[in-house]
């Protein structure tokens, strides 16, 4: 629905006018509290905005239940997300709004399907027992997708991170851009086929990702993915909502959910994989530039004649620069396994390399943690002492270094974050609570486990 709309607006974010623009910031359907239609581009209600915008234009709003709850059942919602599960007594106290308000608002979210009524609370004192609330997780389920260049990781999860299905497979990387994406489409919807309604998909690409269009570039492991058919044909089959990013912003998401990084007010992360991937996140918050090149450390030229880091500290790189010196590996793990001195000399030039990387994401953004994921993680995390005490040489300020908690899932399960993030901000979520999501989930590799059991 368009509405034309002009005026202005004391925006004020520690009072009454701040949280109205933010409920009409996401009734334009617009993500991280951002109206450029509106508001002109990069404007932005934050925390500790105060400032009068002039507004006029016209904007496509959802007309959807979910966009027009009352603010009392937001408010609700947004709390009992915060603080699953939970009960009447509490999201009053919590919300400092009236027990009835607080019965009503929960009466309508449990009618329209988003919240359900648990067992009741054992109590000490007499009266009406307490009745536990949730979100309904039957309401539907998402699909993380993380696409590399070599493997494919899908995870299907419900409204609150319980892992559902699980699927990881080579990458049909012989198709062309149209034929991908309709493959990667039938393994999404095959996946979440009888379990609840699919709601949302998110999408890690090896590459760096715009958010406008998107589009993707420097995908040079995959290059069928930097057209633009291949987004548009995956959105057209899939038929929901779809999240496209990049690989390693959803890794870092992931282990900033449930792995290394989780409670890292700054936090980073490197994957070694066919390509290198990074990402970075200030204030749990990942730090993303307008064209998607933030954490593009593998682009940076280190070696003799300008060979770029990714070339040095990957697997593929590994066993292209081994072949050239005509060393035997049958894998890039015998690069630390291996005593040989031909190989001890690789060795040493990939450590150099691996070192200037660490310096390097140290100096962008002072994580107090740096995670290692990817194929070779594993092989580097005995050594992590050895790389800190190299890092500590360059840098004063030097991360902890922690091998990914979830393995090769650190994008699949970020990818989940992202797609419960859009559908959170869908039934009315407020924006500001959508970092916190999901709370009281725990997504680990043992519940992975049980899902592909």
């Amino acid at each position: 629905m368009a509405k034309s709309v002009h005026g202005q607006i004391l925006l004020d974010g520690g009072g009454l006018g701040g949280r109205l623009a933010q409920i009409f910031l996401s009734s334009c359907n617009q993500s991280q509290g951002i109206c450029p239609d509106l508001f002109g581009r990069g404007a932005k209600v934050g925390p500790s905005a105060a400032q009068v915008c002039y507004f006029s234009g016209t904007v496509e709003t959802k007309s959807s239940p979910e966009t027009r709850r009352p603010p009392a059942d937001r408010a609700v919602l947004t709390q009992l997300v915060r603080s699953r599960p939970s009960t009447r007594t509490r999201l009053a106290a919590e919300t400092g709004m009236s027990a009835a308000t607080v019965s009503r608002a929960v009466d309508h979210l449990v009618e329209a399907g988003v919240v359900r009524e648990g067992a009741a609370v054992v109590a000490g004192t007499r009266g009406r027992r307490a009745v536990t609330l949730d979100l309904d997780a039957s309401r539907g389920v998402v699909v993380g997708v993380d696409l590399g260049a070599t493997s494919t990781r899908l995870l299907a999860a419900d409204l609150v991170a319980t892992p559902v299905a699980v699927r990881e497979l080579d990458t049909a990387t012989g198709l062309d851009a149209p034929d991908l994406a309709a493959w990667l489409a039938e393994l999404v919807l095959a996946l979440a086929e009888g379990s609840a309604p699919l709601l949302a998909v998110s999408l890690g690409l090896p590459g760096a990702v715009q958010s406008d269009g998107p589009v993707v570039t420097n995908a040079n492991n995959l290059p069928q993915v930097e057209d633009p058919a291949f987004v548009r044909v995956l959105r057209e089959r899939l038929g929901v909502d779809l999240h496209v990013l990049n690989d390693a912003d959803l890794a870092l998401l992931g282990e900033q959910s449930f792995g290394a990084a989780r409670g890292a007010a700054a936090a980073a992360i490197l994957t070694f994989g066919t390509g290198l991937g990074g990402a970075l996140a200030r204030q749990g918050v990942l730090v993303q530039g307008p064209h998607g090149v933030v954490g593009e450390f593998g682009q940076l030229p280190v070696g003799p004649l300008g060979t770029r880091l990714e070339h040095m500290v990957t697997g593929p790189g590994i066993m292209r620069r081994a072949a050239e010196a005509g060393l035997a590996l049958s894998s890039p793990a015998d690069l630390f396994t291996s005593t040989a001195p031909a190989v001890a000399s690789m060795r040493a030039q990939f450590d150099g390399a691996l070192v200037i990387a660490l310096t390097a994401v140290t100096v962008a953004a002072e994580p107090d943690v740096l995670v290692l994921g990817g194929r070779l993680a594993p092989s580097l995390a005995p050594h992590l002492p050895a790389y800190e005490a190299a890092v500590a040489h360059h840098v004063h300020c030097t991360p902890r270094l922690a091998p990914a908690a979830l393995g090769s899932y650190s994008g699949a399960c970020g990818a989940v974050v992202a797609a419960l993030r859009g559908c959170y901000r869908d039934l009315g979520v407020d924006e500001d609570a959508l970092g916190d999501v999901p709370m009281g989930a725990a997504l680990d590799l043992d519940a992975l486990e049980a899902v592909r059991a």
